[in-house]
């Protein structure tokens, strides 16, 4: 029989305190745990999903009809289990022809992975009909229209007659060339010292700044600005005082 002292530095407040159990208890919780743990695997359609879900937004707006091809993820993956999904392009990734989508995981765990796509954006385009002469002003006869898709074709291809007829060609074009903003003399998207945005991309990488155009210049014409820093590039004109730059 145990002394009365004894008796009571085992209890409080009526309960047996054995530390010793408590132990044994959680060690047995953390292993069968563990075991569910390391079988938690990534579902693959909530990650296919919301990387086409996300294409599809990204789309929205482009000429024509979109047609999204998008790769599995592997069911095998050693991924584990997400609670909080979220689509991701790489920087300077433009959201049609040959894409990667990112999508990452930020809860419970943290990881990343990337399901290739092919987003076609099938729509009418402007084809030279006939040779064209340095100079000579574009009019319908010189044109036609062929359907395809466009992420197949040059960023500045054009696709209305609107945009060339009436206008003089920069350089002789064989019949059957795709028709693109920098062949012809259009009125100029970048005045002499308007303030313009700057879009640098690169490998993996995409930057914007402003910078002060040094000469006008048309779409898809070359273009000088200077940056703030005083630094001078040489970069691609578009619509809405745009100046794509390539590093």
């Amino acid at each position: 029989m145990g002394s009365p002292g004894g008796d009571e530095s085992e209890r409080k407040d009526g309960m047996v305190r054995n530390p010793f159990g408590l132990a044994r208890l959680l060690i047995t919780a953390v292993a069968c745990v563990l075991p569910a743990l390391a079988s938690a695997q990534q579902p693959v359609e909530p990650v296919e999903q919301i990387a086409r879900d996300f294409l599809e937004r990204e789309t929205t707006g482009l000429p024509g009809y979109v047609e999204i091809t998008l790769g599995g993820l592997d069911r095998n993956n050693q991924l584990p289990a997400c609670a909080a999904l979220e689509p991701f392009f790489p920087a300077g990734m433009r959201p049609w022809g040959q894409v990667s989508v990112g999508v990452r995981c930020t809860t419970p765990v943290v990881w990343s992975v990337y399901l290739q796509a092919r987003v076609a954006v099938m729509n009418e385009y402007l084809v030279t009909a006939r040779p064209i002469r340095p100079n000579q002003i574009i009019g319908p006869d010189d044109l036609k229209l062929e359907y395809g898709d466009l992420a197949a074709q040059p960023a500045s291809t054009l696709t209305d007659l609107s945009q060339a007829v009436g206008h003089h060609a920069r350089y002789a074009v064989a019949a059957g060339n795709t028709v693109r903003a920098e062949m012809l003399r259009l009125p100029p998207v970048v005045q002499q010292g308007q303030t313009v945005k700057i879009i640098g991309t690169g490998q993996g990488f995409s930057v914007t700044n402003e910078g002060r155009a040094l000469t006008r210049a048309g779409e898809g014409e070359s273009v000088r600005v200077r940056l703030p820093n005083g630094q001078i590039v040489t970069g691609t004109a578009r619509r809405g005082g745009v100046v794509e730059v390539r590093f």
